[in-house]
C-alpha cells in the first residue's frame, strides 16, 4: 500500500514540476525574444516529456532499464490512442484545418530510426549518440522553418499558450525553473523505485509496469494539453504536441538514457510492443494526409484500442 501511495506521490510531483518547468522556460524564452513558434514546437511539446526523460535516466541508473524502454514505447502508444482519443470524446479535433504533414513524416522517420536501433540492440552509448544526432537534425530543420514563418505565425502561437506571459517578472521565472528542476528528479526517484517494488510484489516485470502504469502517468501532461486544445478548437496544437512529444521520446529520451547504461530489448518488444507503437502512429495517416477530423466515434475507437492493448499487456 505504501509503495502505491509513494508511486502516486512521485507522479504528482513529476506533473507539478514538469508544469512549472514548462511555464518558466516558455516565459524566459518570450522575455529573451525567442519566437513563440519555436517555443511551441520545442519547449511545450518536449517539456511535457520531461517526466519521461527523468524516469528513463533514473530507471537505467537503478538497473531497471525495462521501465525506461517500456515508458517510452508505452507513452508513444498512449499519446496517439489515449491522448488524442479521450479529448475527442468531449470535442472533435478539427485536424482538417491544419497542415502537419512535414512534422508527421519527421516523426515516422524518427520511429523507423528507433526501430532499426532496437532490432540491432541492445541500445548502448553509441545508439544514444546516433539517436541524439537524429534529434539535432530534426530540431535544426524545425528551427529554420520556424524562423522563415515566425512573423506570420507568432501572434497565433501566443494566443494558445496558457504558459505565455511576456510580462512575468524574472524572479518568478527563476522560481518556476528552479522548482521544476528540483521536483523532476525527486518525483522520478519516488516513482521508479516504488513502481519497481510494485512489480516485484505482484510478480510483474518492470517492463510491463513501464508500458502501463508509468506510461499512462507520464502521458498526463500531453493529455491535459491536448484536452485544452480540443476545447479551444486548436487541432494544430493538439496534433503538434503529440507528434513533437513522440519524436522527443524516441530520439531524446532513449538517446540520453542510453548514455547512462545499456538498455536490452526484450524479444516481446520486437514482436509486439514496438509493432503496436508503429501501428498506432500509422493510424494518424487519414488525419494528417487526408484531412479527416478526429470525431467522437474515432475517439471511441482510439480509446478502445488502447484499453485492449493494456489488457493484452497485463494478461
Amino acid at each position: 500500500m505504501i509503495a502505491w501511495l509513494l508511486t502516486g506521490l512521485g507522479l504528482v510531483i513529476l506533473l507539478l514540476a514538469g508544469d512549472l518547468l514548462v511555464r518558466g522556460a516558455v516565459n524566459l524564452s518570450l522575455r529573451l525574444g525567442v519566437p513563440a513558434l519555436i517555443v511551441s514546437l520545442s519547449i511545450v511539446a518536449f517539456g511535457t516529456s520531461a517526466p519521461e526523460l527523468l524516469i528513463g535516466v533514473k530507471a537505467v541508473l537503478n538497473d531497471a532499464p525495462g521501465i525506461a524502454l517500456g515508458n517510452v514505447v508505452g507513452s508513444n502508444t498512449a499519446n496517439v490512442l489515449l491522448v488524442l482519443g479521450l479529448p475527442a470524446l468531449l470535442a472533435s479535433l478539427h485536424t482538417s484545418e491544419c497542415n502537419s504533414r512535414k512534422n508527421y513524416i519527421q516523426m515516422m522517420i524518427a520511429t523507423a530510426f528507433f526501430l532499426g536501433a532496437c532490432y540491432f540492440g541492445p541500445l548502448t552509448w553509441i545508439s544514444g549518440l546516433a539517436l541524439l544526432a537524429a534529434l539535432t537534425l530534426i530540431l535544426g530543420e524545425m528551427f529554420r522553418e520556424a524562423r522563415a514563418h515566425r512573423r506570420a505565425c507568432e501572434p497565433d502561437d501566443l494566443s494558445v499558450l496558457d504558459e505565455a506571459d511576456p510580462d512575468m517578472p524574472y524572479w518568478r521565472v527563476a522560481v518556476y525553473i528552479v522548482l521544476g528542476m528540483i521536483g523532476l528528479p525527486l518525483g522520478a526517484g519516488l516513482l521508479v523505485e516504488n513502481a519497481s517494488a510494485i512489480a516485484l510484489t505482484y510478480g510483474v516485470s518492470d517492463t510491463v509496469i513501464g508500458l502501463t502504469l508509468v506510461a499512462v502517468g507520464t502521458s498526463l501532461p500531453e493529455l491535459a494539453t491536448t484536452l485544452m486544445a480540443a476545447l479551444r478548437r486548436q487541432a494544430d496544437v493538439a496534433l503538434g504536441n503529440v507528434i513533437g512529444s513522440n519524436m522527443f521520446n524516441l530520439l531524446g529520451i532513449m538517446g540520453v538514457a542510453s548514455l547512462f547504461g545499456q538498455i536490452p530489448i526484450p524479444p516481446e518488444f520486437l514482436t509486439f510492443d514496438l509493432l503496436v507503437m508503429t501501428a498506432a502512429s500509422l493510424l494518424l495517416i487519414p488525419f494528417v494526409f487526408f484531412r479527416f477530423d478526429i470525431t467522437r466515434p474515432v475517439g471511441i475507437l482510439l480509446t478502445a484500442l488502447y484499453v485492449a492493448y493494456v489488457v493484452i499487456v497485463i494478461v
